[in-house]
């Protein structure tokens, strides 16, 4: 090989070198600026939190310790036209008042007190018959 060649080719290695170390260095730079862009996010987080909950009034101590899972969502609404809505109402009504009947039937026999035990109905008594 010839030496201008040779020579030609060690500044090409060198500035390679030179451009990949200046490339690791910004990269370095980004992954420091990302790191305490996320730890200031973090603490700003934190800090948000602890004035709302400063709000509320909470008997037990705050310590260190948080639950999994974080702040609660707000409900999705439903798009539901009013019709459907009117509808689901309803049934949701029959459902409810039905409930109450059945609970109310239920407790007024099972009476302490009273002279006669309450009946069984017939597919729940002991013999099986």
């Amino acid at each position: 090989m010839k030496l201008k060649k040779l020579k030609k080719k060690i500044q090409q290695l060198e500035k390679r070198v030179r451009e990949g170390s200046e490339k690791l260095a910004t990269l370095r730079r980004k992954l420091q600026q990302a790191e305490t862009a996320k730890a200031l996010k973090a603490a700003r987080k934190s800090a948000a939190s602890a004035t709302a909950s400063a709000g509320k009034n909470s008997p037990e101590p705050t310590t260190g310790a948080k639950k999994p899972g974080g702040a609660k969502k707000a409900k999705k609404r439903l798009n539901l036209s009013p019709e459907r809505r009117a509808q689901l109402a309803a049934a949701m009504k029959a459902r409810w008042a039905a409930k109450r009947a059945a609970e109310g039937n239920r407790t007024t026999p099972s009476d302490q007190n009273s002279p006669t035990p309450p009946t069984q109905s017939p597919d729940n008594r002991a013999d099986g018959v």
